[in-house]
């Protein structure tokens, strides 16, 4: 296996990039979590169609949006965590007290319109881990 970056700094570079993935024979996409690919979700999960890769994601709105797997942070329980630091700090608890914290609710999203189309198999022991099948 080898590992290859598609460097995009911009959403016009998207297709670029897929194009390049297509002919240097890539065999699946990892799309990190990062805020400029959030963006251009959609752009993505088109671009991953029409080239037909696999993809997985660490944000659930990937699968959402048509790629294969998500798995990442459960975003509403980080966001419940938050609103205890806010409700601290208010009270007075100075933020420099407060522990860090790290996720421990993670989320399991499949896409199963995408695993059709790619002509896919996704064995029933992972279809039963997930959080969230979408049919």
């Amino acid at each position: 296996m080898q590992l290859e970056s598609l460097g995009v700094r911009a959403a016009d570079e998207f297709e670029r990039a897929f194009q390049a993935a297509t002919r240097r024979g890539a065999g699946a996409l990892l799309i990190l979590d990062d805020f400029f690919l959030t963006r251009h979700i959609t752009q993505i999960a088109v671009l991953t169609a029409k080239a037909r890769l696999p993809a997985m994601a660490g944000v659930t709105g990937f699968a959402e949006a048509g790629i294969l797997i998500s798995y990442g942070p459960n975003f509403a329980d980080i966001t419940r965590r938050a609103v205890l630091y806010v409700d601290k700090i208010l009270k007075g608890t100075r933020p420099g007290d407060l522990p860090i914290e790290q996720p421990t609710n993670f989320e399991l999203v499949i896409n199963l319109k995408t695993a059709k189309a790619l002509g896919l198999t996704i064995p029933p022991s992972v279809l039963g881990r997930a959080d969230h099948v979408i049919e």
